[in-house]
């Protein structure tokens, strides 16, 4: 894979690749891997990367038992590990005269529970960053992190981080060299899809179920990470990290899966909306509603005809089709009891049973981002529209 073209490329680098649980820090790896770095940044690319390795560093220096951890104690040895972490990344990268900064961030930091103004403080910090030719090495702030506000998995992390700085590419290494037709340890006949044009039920349905041994924190995962790139206009590449300078031998013909990008559209606002893991509440709408949001058009509440969700204006919600199919998501013009009282409503009507001047659609076209076709119904009525 050519990965000379790539203007910004965020890597993701898992624990199991960067830490052996018996001998602690992988230095000749994660020096191999800064290599292949500082050749990209030399060729003119700028480089970010979403680190795990904190709670595993942390847990070696303060000898915790091989056992699962409180989570005070995951996050006792991530405040360690952070700095342990930090500390390899810097020394690693700093034999090539290249400086990292670190970036920790929650949940909250990127999606609709700190709001869109923590997302842009994030982004343009690690923009800075950029600009001052530094590497900016993010992890999940999991020293204060608990679970409702908690990824879990750095491989959505590094999908949001990708999406948020409009990357050209993101590269999961993995401990597997891509997607295959079926888990591989257990299907000797199982082969490597080489590349995915476009996310269906069946290429979901090779990465396993959710609740199975083999997919949890695996290829689950990362078929989610593919859904929130792609639909950004990023390309998303998963290949084995198990080998000295994975990054060279992407670029030599390593085995690996490449999830093609839609063309890119509606600027930062709008993947960001299109890139929110949390989501309010539901909009179901119509056939009409539907032709009309597919030709750029606002959502009023005429084509609306069930709401889910207690959600507040400003929040992100997800729209439906009638064949149940999320086509998009969308800041939310009114609170859900408004909603509902005004849903299927014609324009004229909307002030009457508001009882004051409202505004005209339930989401603005420009908080609106499709990320599904909206209808193949070439024969439905339009919506009302002003």
């Amino acid at each position: 894979m050519d990965l000379s073209s790539k203007k910004r490329i965020v890597i993701k680098v898992g624990s199991a690749l960067l830490v052996d649980q018996g001998s602690g820090l992988r230095h000749g790896w994660l020096q191999s891997l800064s290599d292949d770095i500082a050749a990209l940044v030399a060729a003119g690319c700028q480089v970010l990367l979403v680190s795990s390795g904190a709670i595993a560093l942390g847990r070696s220096v303060l000898n915790l038992p091989a056992k699962a951890l409180r989570l005070d104690e995951s996050q006792a040895a991530a405040s360690v590990g952070q700095i342990e972490l930090g500390r390899a990344w810097s020394e690693a990268l700093g034999t090539h005269d290249l400086v990292a900064g670190q970036i920790l961030l929650t949940l909250h930091d990127t999606e609709g529970g700190a709001g869109r103004r923590t997302y842009l403080n994030a982004r343009d910090t690690i923009e800075r960053l950029l600009e001052l030719a530094a590497i900016p090495v993010v992890n999940e702030n999991d020293s204060i992190a608990t679970s409702e506000i908690r990824y879990g998995d750095n491989d959505r992390l590094a999908a949001r981080v990708a999406t948020m700085v409009q990357a050209d590419l993101l590269i999961l290494l993995s401990d597997i060299d891509g997607l295959y037709s079926a888990p591989p340890t257990n299907n000797p006949q199982a082969t490597l899809i080489p590349r995915v044009e476009t996310i269906t039920p069946e290429i979901e349905a090779m990465a396993g179920s959710a609740g199975s041994q083999l997919s949890r924190g695996g290829m689950v995962t990362k078929i989610e990470a593919a859904k929130i790139t792609t639909q950004a206009g990023v390309d998303m590449v998963i290949t084995s990290g198990k080998p000295n300078h994975p990054l060279k031998a992407l670029q030599h013909g390593e085995n690996s899966t490449l999830f093609c990008a839609r063309p890119k559209s509606g600027g930062a606002r709008k993947t960001w909306i299109a890139g929110q893991l949390q989501t309010a509440g539901k909009i179901f709408i119509d056939l009409g509603a539907a032709r009309a949001l597919g030709k750029g058009n606002s959502l009023l509440p005429a084509g609306v005809h069930d709401i889910q969700g207690d959600f507040s204006r400003g929040d992100v919600v997800q729209v439906v089709n009638t064949d149940g199919k999320i086509i998009g998501q969308g800041l939310a013009g009114y609170d859900a009891a408004e909603a509902r009282l005004i849903m299927g409503a014609k324009s004229e009507e909307v002030v009457n049973l508001l009882g004051y001047e409202g505004r005209p659609a339930l989401i603005h076209r420009d908080d609106m981002a499709i990320t599904a076709q909206p209808t193949n119904s070439q024969s439905v009525e339009e919506q009302d529209h002003a």
